[in-house]
């Protein structure tokens, strides 16, 4: 790809008078790493237009016509001297100008290197925001949205918000996480089903019913301040049905397009396959998402560079702590790696996770950072959702333990780590919204829920929880989406239920809540939790035990998967308990001397802390 990156699309009315006018990006900045900017215009007949800039340090490089006569590409080089301000694009009609547009550029409030992404040391929370709190119900409902407010239709819009995460985030705090990814909160102005987002109609704007851009951004810095960073949801493989380009489409490559409607196959496994035709490779990665989302074309360099600028200017516009790309095998992976490496060129700490949403370790692999020598694309990628591990952890307590299954579900998958580059900055999950929540799995067993809890927040990887996950939330997928995003008690005025006041929780669910708190509180406060070494040893006997070690402190975590008490022989484990003196179990005040054995209760998981 070009080092051109489109830093900027504006849309508007050219028709010879000073009309309404809609500009995206509606600024940019001056001192960006890459020095040059793209600008799509879009009018009626603006390709007939010449285009004119008289700024210091901005140059109009080339311009650029389209099959379409409504749009034009202008490159402009913006040198490392132009100043903040704002400057005019004119155009003429032969000698006559018809029109004026003035383009802002702004200071940039810090330097690219000082943007620190997510990373080992957090907790990622996954909340829907139109399910978890509704802040401003005066945005319920909004006149020049098609889809109106219906908490009483599971699938409907209910009406949560970002000024319901706003209020809430001393919650998140409390709880002990330090990162939000919340599902997209872009336009999705649909006819029906839009709560979810991914079915984006404004790539830059705030869906009014979420609120506005200035919410979004005051409700990143309120949360920066607590020390909670925002990851922001983006798609860039396809968008909206109503999305204003399938109204005049800038060229006919601009979306993947067939005869008759062609879904995508669904198996990102043919794009690593040996022995996968051209026809399925094609059907998965051209095929759309679903009827109201058509599949976008990043072989087409326009709109390859837009959905590029588009995420940088969201980056620096509203401080983001980090990005998860839907569908991320869905796109063309040579335009994937060229996003994540313009992302790192201009923010070297950043992190983005990819949604990569394949069955087995080594498919998942393939789209971490140089897993594979694939000479073609290789990926740039450094963080995977760990989709594998899920599986093996929604297995693993609810079988019979044997050479492959129950507990040695987790060390079989494990074991597969050599495969990936950088396991340890996989985000790693027991749930989320697309699938069965952990509790109803285990159908809401509190010992196995326990188990699986402990096992996520004590394992290796960046450790995400989906909303109510915390407290035991039930869901299962085969009741539909609707059952899985259920709205957060306590998040609408009158619930019954609040969990945010501790009011009407059933027992077991504030039992539940009690231990998450508990098991966060310890991850955050040891760092061996975080990014301390794995050493896990081969299960036997239903028992699976494990170490996490910085050297100075580690924790040896020791489940139990049967249904009799073990008395656990330490002496096997000699290896990792050789450079420490003192062992106590979670939950105890006082250190010993490590003991011969210890016992491990029915259907449990015991962490024991180790200092020297």
């Amino acid at each position: 790809m070009k080092k051109i990156l489109v830093l900027g699309i504006l849309l508007f009315h050219l028709l010879y008078s000073a009309e309404a006018q809609k500009v995206e990006p509606p600024f940019w900045w001056v001192g960006m790493e890459n020095n040059e900017l793209q600008l799509l215009v879009y009018s009626k007949d603006v390709a007939r237009l010449k285009v004119k800039i008289d700024y210091p340090g901005v140059e109009v490089k080339k311009v650029h016509k389209f099959d379409n006569p409504n749009y034009l590409a202008i490159d402009l080089i913006i040198s490392s001297e132009t100043k903040v301000g704002s400057f005019n694009i004119d155009f003429f009609n032969s000698t006559k100008k018809v029109h004026q547009y003035k383009y802002e550029l702004k200071k940039r409030a810090k330097k690219s290197a000082n943007r620190k992404g997510f990373g080992q040391e957090d907790v990622i929370y996954l909340l829907m925001p139109d399910r978890f709190s509704n802040g401003d119900p005066k945005n319920d409902n909004v006149d020049a949205m098609l889809e109106k407010a219906n908490r009483a239709n599971p699938d409907g819009r209910h009406g949560g918000d970002l000024q319901g995460i706003s209020n809430h985030l001393d919650y998140f705090s409390q709880l002990g996480v330090s990162a939000l990814w919340i599902n997209p909160v872009l336009e999705n102005n649909m006819p029906a089903y839009s709560y979810h987002g991914y079915a984006i109609t404004d790539f830059y704007k705030v869906d009014a019913r979420f609120g506005s851009n200035q919410d979004y951004v005051d409700m990143v810095a309120k949360a920066k301040s607590k020390n909670i960073k925002i990851i922001m949801d983006m798609v860039f493989n396809h968008c909206g049905s109503k999305h204003w380009w399938l109204n005049d489409l800038p060229s006919n490559d601009w979306l993947h397009q067939f005869d008759e409607f062609t879904r995508s196959n669904y198996r990102g496994e043919a794009l690593m396959d040996p022995h996968a035709s051209e026809y399925d490779k094609m059907i998965m990665s051209h095929g759309w998402f679903d009827h109201s989302m058509p599949d976008l074309n990043q072989k087409n360099p326009f709109l390859a560079n837009y959905l590029i600028q588009n995420s940088i200017w969201w980056i620096e516009y509203a401080d983001l702590g980090g990005i998860r790309m839907d569908t991320y095998p869905y796109a063309d992976q040579e335009f994937m790696n060229a996003w994540v490496n313009a992302v790192y060129t201009e923010y070297p700490d950043f992190n983005i996770v990819g949604e990569a949403w394949l069955q087995t370790v080594a498919h998942t692999a393939y789209f971490q950072n140089n897993t594979f020598a694939n000479t073609k694309a290789p990926s740039k990628l450094n963080t995977v959702t760990d989709f594998p591990l899920c599986y093996a952890a929604n297995d693993a307590f609810n079988q019979q333990d044997s050479w492959t299954n129950g507990v040695a579900r987790l060390y079989m998958t494990l074991s597969q780590d050599f495969v990936y580059s950088n396991a340890d900055s996989n985000v790693i999950f027991l749930e989320n919204h697309d699938i069965d929540r952990f509790a109803s799995n285990v159908a809401n067993d509190m010992a196995k829920w326990k188990m699986g809890m402990t096992f996520l927040l004590t394992t290796r990887g960046i450790p995400m929880l989906y909303y109510g996950g915390e407290f035991m939330m039930p869901g299962k997928k085969g009741e539909g989406d609707a059952a899985l995003r259920i709205d957060f008690p306590g998040g609408w005025q009158g619930d019954s239920i609040d969990v945010f006041n501790n009011k009407n929780l059933p027992e077991n669910q504030q039992l539940a809540l009690h231990f998450t708190k508990s098991l966060l509180e310890l991850r955050n406060a040891n760092p061996a939790l975080q990014t301390g070494k794995l050493t896990h040893y081969i299960p036997k006997d239903g028992y699976y035990v494990y170490f996490r070690s910085d050297g100075n402190k580690a924790f040896m975590i020791a489940m139990n998967n049967g249904e009799e008490v073990i008395d656990l022989d330490l002496s096997e484990f000699a290896e990792s308990l050789k450079p420490f003196l003192s062992i106590r179990k979670f939950g105890e005040e006082s250190f010993s001397e490590i003991p011969q054995e210890v016992q491990l209760p029915i259907k449990s998981a015991v962490i024991f802390e180790l200092i020297k």
